[in-house]
């Protein structure tokens, strides 16, 4: 039992909270399974115990409130239990993606300046072989049965005798941790997330998707695994690779579900179209499924409507929109979705993205790629720079004093914090949020601006085309197609052609190029890597004559353009 102190501690701001209530309220209910063994399991009340322990232990060998503290594990109950342990201790894990790349991961972590690194045997020959942060790093510990420094299980041992840990107080605009970005559109940056901005992202999860208490959450991402026992789930970690998305083996994630009852499941757009498609190929049914959520990438109409399918009627897939800077922003689900699809998107409007959910606030800004101390708001219809605030907004980028001020605004007159997205969008006049690329990848030629999503969309209605990514090649748009299996480039580029002819604001592609299999993200699987695309148009094109002319470039029209209801 918890003792009264403990109890009180629940209310504390610290995202460990959570855990702690759970433990009094459900302790005997499962917290986490492994869905390949499902022996390996914790209940609410052995979590606790567990990361009560390990905290122990962590705080015995100078592990501490504040000390930044890389985390390099994959799901599995350590993941789960060290993560709450150093959240109890006030210590500030570093997240970092693996599969970013060496090279990547030693800048990142350089970065960090971490005091302590804990992770599984691997990661740490690496981190002494590449030299990791070697400068900062002075506490080591290890999951696995060898390697130099603590042993997570000795460490876990010694902390069972304190009993109950201490939870510590946080402050709501305490550091709690330390998430990179993807690095999809640019160097992975630190993004600090305090106590106060986790809480609020529960609350928001909570109150917009109706969660429930004692739901069973399928969670394929990890740091959004971590929110299950904050929002009552349990979760189940799959069996796949949590870095490659697109490769997971749709039978085990349907097994799971099945076997599990799963109630919520949170994918990327990549597995979502791969257990997608082995449904529609197989005629499989989830209907212990209460939501979907899939986010990361703007989930195309076709990959949706074809999941749905496997759903009952009453459920729905959801696109939240945001980034690792904030989110939620806004969501919009499969039915609003698939009928705004069919209405505008595949006419080049853009992606409809949903409303702003209670209390985000939403601005339209004009184009720019300098510093703003102002955030003027566009009209609605108006294409600008999206910029959001709200209480799931962080407010820095660690040790990236420059970054922080390109993408910050405060304002002078409310002293309110607006979070530049890096996105080009507008709002509808039913205050509807309408995405329309990044902000970065916009083709700007000597006639105009064209923007990505509401030019691809266009492309993305042939049936044999997959995915479609514009890119600027010597400021010329080419488009390059992805196509689906089987199908055959000289069948499908003349109609491509005819495509881009048929809408005013297309006219000026005229190059198309066909990749076999599109560079994507790491973590998701799903944002294209048009950079890499565009060194890889240009070599392709190389000798090639341009056309001598283009014609004048016209902006894409917005959903009110064509008569929309509401």
């Amino acid at each position: 039992m918890l003792s009264t102190g403990e109890m009180n501690s629940a209310i504390s701001v610290n995202v460990a909270s959570h855990l702690a209530a759970l433990a009094a309220s459900d302790p005997d209910r499962c917290a986490v399974v492994l869905a390949r063994d499902e022996r390996a399991s914790l209940s609410f009340r052995q979590l606790h115990e567990r990361s009560d322990a390990i905290a122990h232990g962590l705080a015995g060998i100078g592990i501490m409130r504040g000390m930044r503290t890389v985390l390099m594990t994959p799901p599995s109950l350590d993941f789960f239990s060290l993560t709450f342990a150093l959240f109890k201790i006030g210590a500030v894990p570093v997240l970092i993606d693996p599969g970013m790349g060496i090279k990547n991961l030693g800048v990142c972590l350089g970065e960090a300046e971490p005091t302590a690194f804990i992770g599984i045997p691997k990661a740490h020959i690496a981190r002494k072989l590449l030299g990791w942060a070697r400068r900062s790093i002075r506490i080591t510990v290890t999951t696995g049965r060898f390697w130099a420094g603590h042993s997570l299980q000795k460490l876990h041992d010694v902390g069972v005798t304190p009993g109950p840990f201490p939870l510590v107080a946080s402050e709501a605009d305490e550091t709690a941790a330390i998430l990179f970005t993807s690095g999809s559109t640019g160097v992975a940056k630190g993004v600090v997330y305090t106590h106060g901005i986790f809480t609020a992202q529960v609350d928001l999860l909570r109150s917009i998707y109706g969660i429930e208490s004692g739901e069973i959450d399928l969670s394929t991402f990890p740091l959004f695994a971590l929110f299950g026992p904050a929002l009552g789930m349990t979760a189940i970690v799959p069996d796949m690779d949590p870095t490659r998305p697109a490769e997971v083996d749709p039978q085990k994630m349907i097994a799971a579900i099945e076997r599990f009852k799963v109630t919520n499941l949170f994918g990327s757009p990549a597995l979502i179209n791969r257990v997608g498609r082995y449904g529609a190929e197989h005629g499989s049914k989830l209907p212990t499924l209460r939501r979907v959520i899939s986010a990361g990438a703007p989930v195309p109409a076709k990959v949706i409507e074809r999941f749905t399918r496997m759903l009952a009627e009453d459920v729905q897939v959801h696109t939240p929109y945001g980034a690792t800077e904030a989110l939620p922003v806004a969501t919009i689900g499969s039915d609003e979705l698939l009928a705004k699809t069919r209405m505008f998107t595949d006419r080049g409007c853009g992606v409809c993205v949903g409303r702003p959910v209670v209390p985000m606030q939403v601005r339209i800004l004009p184009i720019s790629d300098s510093i703003l101390s102002e955030c003027p708001g566009l009209a609605p219809r108006q294409l600008g720079e999206i910029a959001v605030a709200g209480p799931v907004v962080t407010r820095s980028y660690f040790q990236r004093a420059g970054a922080t001020e390109l993408a910050k605004i405060v304002d002078p007159q409310t002293g309110t914090l607006w979070h530049r997205m890096g996105d080009l969008g507008y709002l509808d006049a039913h205050g509807r949020l309408w995405f329309c690329g990044r902000k970065s990848h916009r083709v700007v030629t000597a006639h105009g601006t064209l923007f990505t999503i509401p030019c691809e969309a266009i492309f993305n209605t042939h049936p044999l085309v997959f995915r479609t990514a514009l890119v600027g090649v010597e400021k010329r748009p080419v488009l390059c197609a992805e196509l689906e299996p089987g199908a055959e480039w000289h069948t499908v580029e003349p109609a491509m052609r005819q495509l881009a002819q048929k809408f005013p604001h297309t006219q000026a592609i005229t190059t198309f190029l066909h990749h076999p299999r599109f560079p994507v993200d790491i973590r998701h699987n799903a944002k294209i890597f048009r950079e890499k695309l565009a060194v890889w148009a240009t070599r392709q094109l190389r000798g090639r004559p341009w056309p001598s002319e283009l014609p004048a470039i016209v902006l894409p029209p917005t959903c009110d353009d064509m008569g929309d209801e509401s």
